[in-house]
């Protein structure tokens, strides 16, 4: 019989570059940390609890950290017979069940005379040569045989009115591995102020109205008491208006009513322009001025924030004056001393001084004119040391020629 003869086949070049691929990489890692807890013991009638016994305690409460119980062991005629009472000593004891509970621990007497010279023993911030203690089994201890010469401890600032005061810091060391994430949700920000927002606009279930100046607005008596503890005095408190259908707001625009309702619904400001019909950085500066006037009274912190950075960026020759009257009786401190600053420039100054707002600062706040010429002596002194002459009008117009 004849043999049939065949050309073996070759391997095609896509099996070849399947068979001389990588193989697919895989990642994960492994974490280590601690679950850091503190406890305060304070020990009371420290001299009654001598003679206690030595190997006898006294105990704080237990305390929660890691998934653990703890205490604070304090003996006050020491843990060793041998020591004879001399030593104090204290431990920080495993008090529920685990078996080999690996942690860290830190132990400070406080020292009760306010200059923070503390005695501390500490595990953290600092590498251990064997890792982390281990507690074997409930009732297993770390601490010190030896913490304190009692003698010492008596006449020292840890013992103030026959009291001792113990901080332990607890850190109960975890490890858990972390593999490749499976998935990617992209997780949308809060909308919930748009929600809000949209409420107010469409006017549905509101139940009380505010007349400003001849316009009126619907609101919403929950929405504006969870925002505000005023709007909740107000319209839910023992003292609240006897008329909660439609209050009248008096000493404020309708515009800037309309600002602040959109702030406590949408917690966003609202834009000038579309409110007012204007668009200047004036008519910007006027609504943050009056926006945070109202944030103050109806205590929106938030807002009263907003509007102080808003104005921090924006300062100018022809608003600072009034800007700076209203950050002195607001409170606002970095505001003022933006204000300062810059009217107290050179170059600035003259421009200011002529201005209505700043006829308006010197009759609300005169205190205030006695800061603007402390600071303007001030830099003059820091130009030009101390034998700078201050030359040129003080705030009221007059000349003046000081040395400084």
């Amino acid at each position: 019989m004849g043999k049939v003869l065949r050309e073996a086949s070759k391997p095609s070049s896509s099996s070849s570059s399947l068979s001389r691929a990588s193989p697919p990489t895989t990642t994960s890692m492994s974490i280590t940390e601690t679950v850091n807890g503190t406890h305060h013991f304070k020990i009371n009638g420290y001299s009654l609890s001598k003679g206690l016994g030595i190997g006898k305690y006294i105990a704080s409460d237990t305390f929660d950290v890691g998934g653990y119980s703890w205490a604070i062991y304090f003996y006050p005629d020491g843990k060793s017979a041998e020591d004879n009472a001399t030593y104090v000593s204290l431990f920080i004891a495993l008090a529920s069940e685990g078996t080999d509970v690996r942690a860290l621990f830190e132990l400070t007497l406080l020292d009760q005379s306010g200059r923070e010279r503390h005695k501390v023993h500490s595990h953290f911030g600092r590498m251990l040569e064997s890792g982390p203690y281990t507690l074997k089994y409930r009732g297993s201890m770390w601490g010190y045989k030896r913490f304190f010469k009692r003698t010492a401890l008596e006449t020292s600032d840890y013992l103030k009115d026959d009291c001792l005061s113990v901080n332990c810091i607890v850190g109960v060391v975890k490890s858990r591995t972390e593999g490749p994430k499976t998935y990617s949700i992209a997780i949308p920000p809060s909308n919930i102020g748009q929600h809000f927002g949209q409420l107010l606009e469409s006017g549905k279930g509101t139940d009380v109205t505010f007349e400003v100046y001849g316009e009126h607005f619907s609101a919403h008596k929950l929405v504006l008491g969870a925002r505000s503890p005023v709007f909740r005095a107000q319209l839910f408190g023992p003292m609240k208006d006897q008329n909660t259908e439609c209050i009248k707001i008096e000493d404020m625009e309708a515009p800037v009513f309309k600002a602040l309702l959109h702030f406590i619904y949408w917690d966003s400001l609202p834009d000038v322009e579309e409110l007012t019909g204007l668009n200047s950085k004036w008519a910007s500066t006027l609504m943050a001025q009056h926006l945070l006037a109202a944030a103050d009274r109806y205590g929106l912190e938030r807002l009263r924030l907003l509007c102080e950075s808003s104005l921090c960026e924006h300062v100018a020759i022809n608003t600072v004056a009034t800007t700076l009257a209203l950050a002195e009786q607001h409170h606002c401190f970095q505001l003022k001393a933006v204000c300062l600053k810059f009217v107290a420039m050179p170059e600035n100054l003259g421009a200011v001084m002529e201005t209505d707002g700043f006829e308006y600062l010197k009759q609300s706040c005169p205190s205030v004119m006695t800061d603007l010429l402390q600071y303007i002596a001030n830099v003059a002194v820091s130009k030009h040391g101390n034998e700078a002459v201050l030359d040129g009008s003080d705030i009221n117009g007059r000349r003046v020629k000081q040395r400084l």
